[in-house]
């Protein structure tokens, strides 16, 4: 509340000083006004619920719920501005407003990024305790923990009666269902996250939210139908029930339209920038390493239908023949290796910062691939998909994707498939502009590129 009122007194300030620069018998006005509006401003946020705790450090919605809360108090002023015949002059209202929301944006940002790197160490964290089978409150602690940035840390689990396991990959079991609400006063606890089972219906939910609103303890369900999120799912009460609405992914028409618009003119655009940095990268490939410039593979892209990838070459001419006597680091269908032997020394540089990525611009231009989509799999990997994994053949392969900025390498198969199938659920046009935000740290970093 306090950054939101500072940013609103020095747009408002900044206001005055640009649009009157001058001594002049208007100036008193606006600086009252400029001391108004940021109370204005705190209001609106607080009244958009932009300042609960939930919002704050993961998702877009807080950065949504600020930019409403900009848009609404321009149209407010303007609308009381015409109503009371107020001589409000029109600089003002342009500069101070949206430079108050722009502010406010951009400090909520870098506080964002400071609270992650904060949580990655552990910090502000909430503390949670996990409800429900061993398997998936296993799979609940792995995500937590491969995410921190969410900020929650499980400290208990609570399994079924009869379950006697001690442990949940090394988070102490402190009970039963009917032991949560005293669990979460032992474990000093602000959370309890509720997996799907079937001993806990409804009736037995309503009854533990009872029991832990005398706490002011946060309660959250995990819905049976995992990885569908967003505007995807609406809350719909019928006969007096909160039904959980599912829309099905929209896979063509006009949005898949602008994706692929937006695709190839981003493509374009950035081959045009990138043509002398292609160029280099390529001579150097060549001199530093026998061979052509340009790998080309055969890969799978929408709907199984085949295509020539283009990749700088990062390994030696006999890639191939030597990978008959190597052992991938990791088990499923993917082949990696963390120190390939067969991988040039100017090609591992080029792996670490994803250089010999940037030609499949030119299959993103053709059609083939989409900036932002699942991994581009191999024939031979496709031929080993389960009925469910070929979900991910229903989009295009993008050059990027959630496998690029969750890990890329370092993840396992089976995380790298749960990824690319929750970007099939959900995809979005404003999902791909925060993966391609993503990506440029995820790069920059280096990690988990081999």
């Amino acid at each position: 509340m306090a950054l939101d009122l500072g940013c609103g007194l020095l747009a408002g300030a900044a206001a005055v000083l640009v649009r009157f620069g001058e001594v002049t018998p208007y100036v008193t006005p606006y600086l009252v006004l400029s001391l108004v509006l940021p109370l204005l401003w705190v209001a609106a946020v607080g009244l958009n619920r932009a300042y609960e705790p939930r919002l704050v450090g993961v998702g877009s919605e807080e950065f949504r719920r600020i930019t409403q809360c900009g848009f609404v108090l321009t149209a407010g002023v303007a609308i009381a501005s015409y109503v009371t015949k107020t001589d409000l002059a029109r600089g003002y209202v342009v500069l101070a407003l949206p430079l108050m929301t722009g502010l406010t944006l951009s400090c909520r940002y870098a506080l964002r990024l400071r609270l992650h790197v904060m949580r990655a160490r552990g910090l502000c964290m909430r503390r949670v305790i996990a409800v429900g089978h061993p398997a998936s409150t296993a799979d609940l602690v792995r995500r937590f923990r491969r995410e921190p940035y969410h900020g929650m840390e499980i400290v208990g689990v609570c399994l079924p009666r009869d379950d006697t396991t001690a442990s949940v990959e090394g988070v102490p079991v402190l009970g039963d269902f009917s032991d949560v609400p005293l669990v979460v006063g032992q474990a000093a606890a602000d959370t309890v996250a509720v997996l799907a089972c079937p001993e806990l219906d409804g009736t037995a939910l309503r009854r533990l939210a009872w029991r832990l609103e005398k706490t002011r303890t946060d309660l959250v369900v995990a819905p049976a139908l995992m990885d569908v999120a967003g505007p995807r799912t609406t809350i719909r009460p019928v006969a007096g029930l909160p039904l959980l609405h599912v829309e099905h992914p929209e896979l063509s028409g006009v949005r898949q339209l602008l994706k692929n618009l937006f695709d190839r003119v981003v493509a374009g655009l950035a081959i045009a920038v990138l043509a002398p940095v292609l160029a280099t990268l390529a001579v150097a490939v060549r001199t530093t390493s026998p061979g052509p410039a340009l790998f080309r593979q055969t890969r799978v892209g929408k709907d199984g239908v085949e295509f020539t990838i283009l990749k700088l070459r990062t390994m030696r001419l006999d890639a191939e023949r030597r990978k008959v006597h190597l052992v991938s680091d990791q088990d499923g269908v993917l082949f990696k290796i963390r120190d390939d032997p067969r991988v040039t020394p100017l090609g591992a540089w080029l792996r670490r910062y994803s250089l010999d990525e940037l030609p499949q611009l030119f299959n993103v231009l053709l059609g083939d691939m989409s900036l932002v989509g699942p991994r581009p799999p191999l024939p031979e990997e496709v031929a080993a998909y389960g009925d469910d994994v070929r979900r991910r053949l229903v989009v295009r392969p993008g050059m990027t994707g959630l496998w690029q900025v969750n890990g890329r390498s370092d993840l396992s198969w089976e995380e790298s498939v749960r990824l690319d199938l929750r970007y099939v659920e959900n995809w979005s046009l404003t999902l791909d502009l925060q993966i391609l935000w993503k990506t440029w740290s995820a790069v920059a970093r280096g990690s988990g590129a081999y």
